[in-house]
C-alpha cells in the first residue's frame, strides 16, 4: 500500500514556506473590548509605526449618533446608531426627551457597504441624548443588541427578529438618566444584563429564546459598568458593578457568591472591574467619579470575598469613568476622570507614578478627558483612541508615556463641558481600526503591509 505519510523533502518544503510566509493570525473583534473582552488586540501583522502622513481609509460611511462602537464578526460590523429631528442637550444634570429610532446596523466589512438594518421606534429622555451606548455582542451568528433605553434585542445573522425585552416596562425600573450602558454578556447559553428594579439588577436570559432564567441583586441603581467573567477557585463567575456592589454571581442561578461595597458618586459605576495578578498576588481593582476606588486582593487559595489592599485616596490612584484602565504587572494604566488625565498607578501603594493629557484632552484642560486604551499583544505598546478622534500608538512603562505616533481618524461631534469629544470604544479586527463618531464610520487599515 502507498504511504500517505508526506516525504522528508516535501516536510522540509513545508516548513521553509511556513518560515518565509507565516500564517499571520487575524481574529474578530465581536463585543465591547475584543474576543476575552479584556481589551487586548492579539492579531498578528500589524505596523510598528504610524506615518506622519496619516493612512487612508478602507472605507468611510454615514451614520447616526451614539456611544456604543462597533463590533466586527464574520466579515460583518455591527453598530447601533440613533436617528432623530430634535436637537439634543448635552445637560448632565437634565433629561432630553426625543423622538426617533434606534437602529442595528450590518455592513460589509471589506467595503463598509451596508448589507441590512433593523429599526425601532425609540423615544428618548436620558442625558446625553445623542444614541446607544452599547456594543453590539456577537455569539454564533446571533447578535444581541442593548438600546439606551433598555431595548435588548436578539436578531439572526441576517438582521431577523428572534427575540426581544424591554427592562423598563418589565423590570418596573426607570431607564438610568445617562441610559443604559452595560454590554452585553453571553456566558454559554446565557446573556446578562444590568436591568434593574427590585431584585433585578441583574438578570440571565436564555440566549436563543430570551426567556428569562434567573434575576439577583437589588441596588440604588443598576449603574452603568458591563457584567464580566470572574475564574476563581475552579469556578466561573458573573463579576457585576451596579451603583452600591461589586459581587460575583453563580452563572447557573445567580445567587452571590460574594460582595463587597463600593459606591461611588451619581450612580456611576462604569468601567469593568479588573481582575489581575501582581507580585503581590492576584487584586481586583475598581474605581469611579468622586475619587472613590479601591484595590483588592484575593486569598492564596483564591476563594472568597476579596480584602482591600487600599481605597478612597484622594489626589492618588485615579477615578476611571469612560474608559475601563487597564493593568499590566504592578501598574495600573487609566484615564482619569477628575484630572481628564492619562495616569499610572503603582498598585501596591496607590500613588500616581506619572500622569499626562498628551493622548487625551490635547492642548485641552477639563475633567473626564477620556483615551481607550487596547494593549497590542503581550507587551507594552498601546492603541489608545483619543476623544479628539485620534488614534495613537504609544509605549506604556512605569517610567513614562512615550508615544509612538499618531493619526487623525474622525473629527470629534459630540460635546461634554464646553469640547468637542468623540466617546466611543474603536474596534481592532482584519488588521485594522473600525471606529465611529456621531456621524460616520470609518475603517482603516493597520496591517504592517499596507501602505500610507
Amino acid at each position: 500500500m502507498r504511504s500517505l505519510r508526506p516525504s522528508a523533502p516535501l516536510l522540509l518544503a513545508a516548513a521553509l514556506a511556513a518560515a518565509l510566509h507565516p500564517v499571520l493570525r487575524a481574529d474578530d473583534w465581536p463585543q465591547w473590548r475584543g474576543p476575552n473582552r479584556d481589551g487586548v488586540w492579539r492579531e498578528d501583522g500589524i505596523r510598528a509605526a504610524l506615518p506622519p502622513g496619516g493612512i487612508a481609509p478602507a472605507w468611510r460611511v454615514t451614520v447616526g449618533g451614539g456611544y456604543g462602537g462597533p463590533a466586527v464578526a464574520g466579515g460583518r460590523v455591527y453598530l447601533m446608531d440613533y436617528v432623530t429631528d430634535g436637537v439634543v442637550a448635552n445637560d448632565p444634570s437634565q433629561r432630553t426627551e426625543l423622538s426617533g429610532k434606534e437602529r442595528v446596523l450590518c455592513l460589509d466589512a471589506a467595503t463598509g457597504k451596508t448589507l441590512w438594518t433593523f429599526a425601532y421606534d425609540c423615544p428618548y429622555a436620558i442625558s446625553y441624548a445623542c444614541g446607544p451606548r452599547c456594543t453590539p455582542t456577537v455569539v454564533d451568528g446571533k447578535i444581541y443588541c442593548l438600546g439606551a433605553e433598555g431595548h435588548l434585542h436578539c436578531l439572526d445573522a441576517d438582521g431577523t427578529l428572534l427575540w426581544k425585552r424591554h427592562f423598563p416596562t418589565e423590570y418596573a425600573t426607570q431607564t438610568p438618566i445617562w441610559g443604559y450602558a452595560g454590554h452585553p454578556l453571553v456566558e454559554g447559553d446565557l446573556v446578562v444584563c444590568m436591568v434593574g428594579g427590585a431584585g433585578s439588577a441583574a438578570v440571565a436570559f436564555d440566549r436563543h429564546t430570551g426567556k428569562e432564567v434567573w434575576r439577583a441583586l437589588t441596588a440604588s441603581e443598576p449603574g452603568y459598568a458591563p457584567p464580566s467573567i470572574l475564574e476563581q477557585a475552579g469556578a466561573r463567575r458573573i463579576l457585576t458593578w451596579d451603583a452600591d456592589t461589586i459581587a460575583a454571581l453563580d452563572p447557573a442561578t445567580g445567587k452571590p457568591a460574594w460582595a463587597v461595597p463600593l459606591k461611588p458618586g451619581y450612580g456611576m459605576s462604569i468601567m469593568a472591574p479588573q481582575v489581575a495578578e501582581s507580585s503581590a498576588g492576584r487584586v481586583l481593582f475598581a474605581s469611579g467619579i468622586g475619587n472613590i476606588g479601591a484595590l483588592f486582593r484575593f486569598a492564596a487559595d483564591g476563594a472568597g470575598a476579596p480584602e482591600p489592599v487600599w481605597r478612597n485616596r484622594a489626589k492618588a490612584s485615579i477615578a476611571s469613568a469612560n474608559s475601563t484602565p487597564t493593568i499590566l504587572g504592578d501598574v495600573l494604566y487609566g484615564c482619569d476622570c477628575e484630572t481628564g488625565f492619562l495616569t499610572a498607578v503603582d498598585l501596591g501603594t496607590g500613588d500616581r507614578l506619572w500622569e499626562t493629557g498628551v493622548p487625551t484632552l490635547g492642548s485641552r484642560r477639563g475633567r473626564h478627558g477620556t483615551a481607550f486604551l487596547v494593549r497590542q499583544g503581550d507587551g507594552d505598546r498601546f492603541w489608545l483612541f483619543s476623544e479628539t478622534g485620534d488614534l495613537v500608538l504609544a509605549r506604556l512603562t512605569p517610567a513614562a508615556y512615550e508615544e509612538l505616533g499618531r493619526i487623525h481618524l474622525l473629527d470629534p461631534t459630540g460635546e461634554c463641558f464646553g469640547r468637542e469629544v468623540v466617546w466611543s470604544h474603536p474596534a481592532f479586527a482584519r488588521r485594522a481600526v473600525f471606529a465611529r463618531n456621531d456621524r460616520e464610520l470609518v475603517c482603516v487599515p493597520l496591517g504592517a503591509e499596507a501602505a500610507p
